[in-house]
């Protein structure tokens, strides 16, 4: 369990690094498109060189899922446009902010589609988390007025297209190689940035070197690493605490941003942040106690 504790959280602070290839990338002068494609690319070669040289079984795969795991992928895809694209017009630390809210995104998900209705505990952690966002964004000190709404608008739907990748990649091909299933997301992440930005590629110069090391950056942090560290993390510790030890992503994104990007994060956006974690630890922990006392009731 140690173990797993460990890759988990190496895992989830790798993705937090992410937001620094981005900004990385646009200081360079690149535009949404150059580094989506690069990105993905270069995620598309790496995770199936990963799971040819590993020859992970092709076992359980038919058209239907395959198909089902590559629109899946595309969740994958379109988070990466919306969250790079917000921080386009946004400081990183409020489109980190944004797109975390993927966590009670994906509550309201499992309720709409899988008939789950959440605990009392999971919202309350729903409205604490709330608070914890009006903090964390600076409304108080009015840091948000004059930033474009078009910022805002990415980074939300951001956090529906990862809540949406994290909630049908746990229902679709489960009992298929890990390997075998990232590298079909990535394909279709690859397929729909290469269709949405297709006027864009003839201006992707293959060999630019601040253009690779950005996209190469933010495919193995976001896209390469996190999957691989997850597989072997995940299944050695339970589903409740793996999801605790993600939102690492959160603090790390919110400390590189400050440290490596020189972004000015207010105490009050450290007390959001913080109200947002103890939200997630809330929900975990209590909906575990939630069901236990249930079940001794039963």
């Amino acid at each position: 369990m140690n173990k797993g504790i460990l890759f988990v959280l190496l895992g989830a602070g790798c993705f937090g690094f992410t937001p620094i290839f981005a900004e990385l990338g646009f200081g360079y002068g690149y535009s949404l498109g150059q580094i989506n494609i690069v990105q993905m690319a270069i995620s598309f070669l790496l995770l199936w060189s990963f799971t040819l040289i590993k020859r992970s079984s092709f076992k359980g795969l038919n058209k239907k899922n395959i198909l089902q795991l590559m629109m899946t992928g595309c969740f994958i895809g379109l988070t990466s446009i919306f969250y790079y694209g917000a921080m386009q017009y946004l400081p990183a630390s409020l489109a980190i902010i944004l797109m975390f809210q993927f966590v009670w995104i994906g509550i309201i998900l499992e309720w709409i589609f899988s008939k789950i209705k959440p605990a009392p505990v999971t919202i309350l952690s729903i409205v604490i988390i709330l608070i914890g966002v009006f903090f964390a964004s600076n409304i108080m000190n009015g840091e948000i007025q004059g930033l474009p709404f078009k910022g805002f608008l990415f980074g939300i739907l951001s956090a529906f297209t990862y809540a949406g990748f994290i909630f049908f990649s746990g229902k679709i091909a489960v009992n298929v190689d890990s390997w075998t299933r990232t590298s079909l997301m990535a394909t279709g992440s690859a397929l729909l940035v290469f269709v949405v930005f297709m006027r864009e590629i003839p201006t992707v110069v293959p060999l630019d070197g601040h253009l690779l090391m950005a996209s190469a950056g933010a495919s193995l942090f976001g896209a390469v690493i996190p999957p691989l560290f997850f597989a072997v993390g995940a299944p050695l510790v339970p589903g409740g605490i793996a999801n605790i030890l993600t939102s690492i992503e959160l603090p790390v994104a919110i400390v590189s941003a400050s440290l490596i990007l020189s972004e000015a994060i207010t105490p009050l956006q450290w007390l959001g942040t913080a109200i947002i974690l103890a939200a997630i630890v809330l929900n975990e922990l209590g909906t575990n106690l939630f069901k236990i006392r249930k079940d001794l009731k039963g």
